[in-house]
């Protein structure tokens, strides 16, 4: 990567591997998992656009993933709307 994407994608190289560790820590909190999450540096490095793979889980990982977000989508539902 050159010294000038290297600086201008350095703010989206630390967003990417704060969203895996928040992902991997709320998912922690759930006892839930996705054992193969990563960024693609790779990919970034050759692009500027930096994905999150999510990998392989086993059936019931996504299966738990699944019943955390249905519950949250649920709640979020439920919230009142907010008058601002």
């Amino acid at each position: 990567m050159g010294r000038i994407l290297n600086r201008a994608t350095a703010e989206q190289r630390r967003d990417a591997a704060y969203a895996v560790e928040e992902l991997l820590a709320v998912l922690a909190l759930a006892d839930a998992k996705l054992p193969s999450v990563e960024v693609d540096w790779d990919y970034g490095r050759q692009t500027g656009c930096y994905l999150i793979n999510l990998g392989s889980a086993r059936t019931p990982h996504i299966e738990r993933i699944t019943d955390l977000l249905r519950k949250g989508l649920r709640s979020e539902q439920q919230q009142p709307a907010d008058p601002s």
